[in-house]
């Protein structure tokens, strides 16, 4: 499954570039990306588990930007 997120309050490509690695690390995720210019994020992982590997996503995403929201 391959889904689009809107994200708010990313604050710079950096920290984009973090959270698409750590995304990546995580069991299930086959692709992910990450893209600071237009506030997106994609996701393509296991069906079966989307939701769960989802709240691993935002998880991993607030260690590493606490401010950034993705809008699910």
């Amino acid at each position: 499954m391959k889904k689009v997120f809107q994200l708010e309050d990313l604050d710079c490509a950096n920290c984009a570039a973090k959270m698409q690695d750590a995304i990546l690390k995580i069991d299930g995720v086959t692709d992910a990306e990450v893209n600071f210019l237009l506030q997106k994020m994609t996701i393509t992982a296991d069906d079966a588990s989307f939701n769960k590997i989802m709240k691993q996503v935002v998880k991993t995403c607030h260690k590493i930007e606490p401010d950034c929201e993705i809008i699910m």
